[in-house]
C-alpha cells in the first residue's frame, strides 16, 4: 500500500528535527568552559537609565503611543463615522461597531500610556495635564456608539487632535500610525 507523500515529508521533517536536537544537546565541552562563562554573565547586570535618558525615552514613547491611538481612531472610528457606517440600518454597521469598539479600547489604552509617558518630560506633562479628564471620558465610547450617538466619534477625534496639538507644542510631533490587527486585539 503506497504511503501519501505528505506523511513522508512530515516523518522526514520530524526525524531531522529530532536528530538535530539530539546532536545539539551532546556534551562536547569541559566543565571548565562553563565555569568561565558563568562569572562573565553574572557581572553584566543592566544599569538603570539616567533621568535625562528617561525624559528622552518618555517623549519617544509618548509619540509612539499617541501615534498608535491616533491611527486606530482615524482608521476604525473617524473614517467609518464620516462614511455613515454607524447609523442605524447602515450596511456593515455591526462589523463597523465591533471594529470601532476594539479600536476605541486600544486607543484609550494607548492614550493612558501616552499620558503616563508624558509625565517623564516636564514640558509634555504641562501640555497634556488639561487633557486627562477628556481622555478618561473616552471610556464610554463603545456604548455611546451602540446607542447611535453620532457625537461620540467626533469627541474621540477632538481629543486625539488635542493630544496631537499638545505634543506638537511640547516638541513631540505625533503622526498617525495605524496599528496591526494583532496589536488591536492584544491591547
Amino acid at each position: 500500500m503506497p504511503v501519501p507523500i505528505r506523511r513522508l515529508i512530515v516523518a522526514l521533517t520530524l526525524s531531522c528535527a529530532l536528530l538535530a536536537g539530539a546532536t545539539a544537546c551532546g556534551g562536547g565541552g569541559t566543565s571548565q568552559d562553563t565555569v568561565a562563562v558563568a562569572p562573565a554573565a553574572a557581572s553584566q547586570t543592566p544599569t538603570p537609565t539616567s533621568s535625562a535618558e528617561k525624559q528622552k525615552f518618555a517623549k519617544t514613547r509618548f509619540v509612539a503611543n499617541a501615534g498608535l491611538a491616533a491611527g486606530a481612531t482615524y482608521q476604525w472610528i473617524v473614517k467609518p463615522w464620516k462614511a455613515g457606517k454607524f447609523k442605524k440600518g447602515a450596511k456593515g454597521r455591526t462589523f463597523a461597531l465591533v471594529k470601532a469598539g476594539l479600536a476605541g479600547t486600544f486607543a484609550y489604552n494607548r492614550l493612558k500610556a501616552a499620558v503616563k509617558n508624558a509625565q517623564g518630560d516636564p514640558l509634555l506633562s504641562k501640555a497634556i495635564a488639561p487633557l486627562t479628564a477628556g481622555i478618561a471620558a473616552l471610556k464610554d465610547l463603545p456604548s455611546k456608539l451602540r446607542k447611535g450617538d453620532d457625537s461620540a466619534a467626533g469627541s474621540f477625534e477632538d481629543i486625539i487632535n488635542q493630544v496631537k496639538d499638545a505634543g506638537k507644542s511640547a516638541g513631540a510631533e505625533v503622526k498617525d500610525q495605524v496599528p496591526s490587527a494583532s496589536q488591536l486585539s492584544g491591547g
